[in-house]
Order: C-alpha cells, then sequence, then structure tokens
C-alpha cells in the first residue's frame, strides 16, 4: 500500500510523539512488509519535528484535495518526540 518516502497524513493522534490526527509525514522505513512505517514529520522549516511509528490502519494518502495548515508543538510534545513515539506497536 505505502512505500518508503509516500507522503501521508495521520487518522488518530500519536500522543506519545505529540501528533495528531491530520498531520502530515514522509515515510522513511517500511516495517514487516508494510504492517507498521517509520514516519517523519517536518515543520515548516524543514526540521525534523518528530518521527515516530504507526500501523498502516492509522495512515492514508495524501489527496489532492488536503490542505495543511500549521500548529504549535508544544515543548512537552517536543520532548516526548525525542523520546520517539510509537504508535499500536509492541
Amino acid at each position: 500500500m505505502f512505500e518508503e518516502h509516500d507522503r501521508i497524513v495521520l487518522t488518530e493522534d500519536i500522543a506519545s510523539a505529540g501528533l495528531k490526527a491530520g498531520d502530515v509525514g514522509t515515510i522513511v522505513h517500511v516495517h514487516r512488509g508494510g504492517e507498521a512505517f517509520e514516519v517523519e514529520f517536518l515543520a515548516p522549516d524543514g526540521n525534523t519535528a518528530a518521527i515516530a511509528t504507526a500501523p498502516a490502519a492509522m495512515l492514508r494518502p495524501v489527496a489532492a484535495t488536503d490542505l495543511t495548515h500549521a500548529r504549535v508543538l508544544d515543548s512537552a510534545d517536543q520532548q516526548r518526540s525525542r523520546d520517539g513515539g510509537r504508535a499500536g506497536m509492541s
């Protein structure tokens, strides 16, 4: 379904990484044949805001009708992101 470098949209929050449904990221690694994905989320300045692992069920492809928007990632969210977000993974 998804491949490395695909742009995706989260369909659920990943609280452990400070990420919200609707955040847009890029797949940087495919786990277990597409069961889960390592996704990088960038700030508008190009710096990495978060990297998180998410199961395929929490992602959807970016659509031509999607519109991105900016939101502030608070300092607690930034710390969780640095600690590594894992969603639905054991």
